[in-house]
């Protein structure tokens, strides 16, 4: 059974490449969201096996998407994904409670390698 994951990216070209990666390879992906306020409640409807969430959004940022998601499922697996590499948004991410976190422009292979990392897939 395909592995289910929520896409959460304020930019639609964004969100349309990692679902093209995503589907190309067997994963189902399950919900969008342009935010993290739309993140929170596509989760509790979806319950994905896995979130991508962006950490630069408007309204909520990811890393507060990513906060309350872990709040309403601890086990909840988040992979963070920015374009700026900042060691300090990196560290944030993982102290809320990210499994790993890829820099933008997106390589396949590393969003599949942390997908497989994450889900022990």
């Amino acid at each position: 059974m395909a592995k289910r994951i929520m896409i959460c990216d304020d930019a639609a070209v964004m969100r349309m490449m990692l679902k093209n990666i995503l589907t190309q390879n067997g994963y189902e992906v399950v919900a969008e969201a342009e935010n993290g306020a739309v993140a929170l409640t596509k989760y509790k409807e979806t319950k994905p096996d896995l979130v991508l969430m962006d950490i630069t959004m408007p309204d909520v940022t990811g890393i507060t998407a990513l906060k309350n998601i872990r709040e309403y499922d601890p086990k909840a697996a988040v992979i963070m994904c920015s374009a700026m590499g900042q060691q300090s948004m990196v560290v944030n991410s993982i102290e809320a409670g990210a499994k790993d976190f890829i820099v933008k422009p997106f390589q396949a292979e590393r969003v599949l390698e942390a997908i497989k990392r994450v889900l022990n897939d």
